[in-house]
């Protein structure tokens, strides 16, 4: 079992950056792919971005391709997400999610495939 905390949520102004974080715990050792799911009450949940650990190859939604990175430092079994250029739409919970067995390609992200979730970080940009 993994356990997953994000942090670095918070309110920002239009163009503004946020990182976020996300620590995992528990058998990380397990962890390959890494994601990140944001989620509004008007919108079912969104896959935005994903890293592999077994390659490092990297997957981003159209929505924050350009502006989001991701990158992950496996010795702090820490994932994170900066985000630059933020806009009033990227409102949103933010979760950090995992599963030992999936390898994120091409496709879009399936929340249904992530076995592990955290409880989510609020990130509000105002416009």
């Amino acid at each position: 079992q993994v356990q997953l905390v994000e942090s670095g949520g918070g309110l920002v102004q239009a163009g503004g950056s946020l990182r976020l974080s996300c620590a995992a715990s528990g058998r990380t050792l397990s962890t390959n792919a890494m994601g990140w799911f944001r989620k509004t009450p008007e919108k079912e949940r969104e896959g935005i971005s994903c890293i592999n650990r077994s390659d490092g190859s990297e997957y981003y939604a159209d929505s924050v391709k350009g502006r989001f990175t991701i990158s992950r430092e496996n010795g702090k079994n820490t994932v994170y997400l900066q985000m630059n250029s933020l806009k009033f739409e990227d409102t949103a919970v933010y979760y950090c999610a995992t599963d030992p067995d999936l390898y994120c390609s091409g496709d879009p992200l399936n929340p249904a495939d992530f076995t592990s979730w955290g409880s989510g970080t609020q990130v509000s940009v105002s416009s």
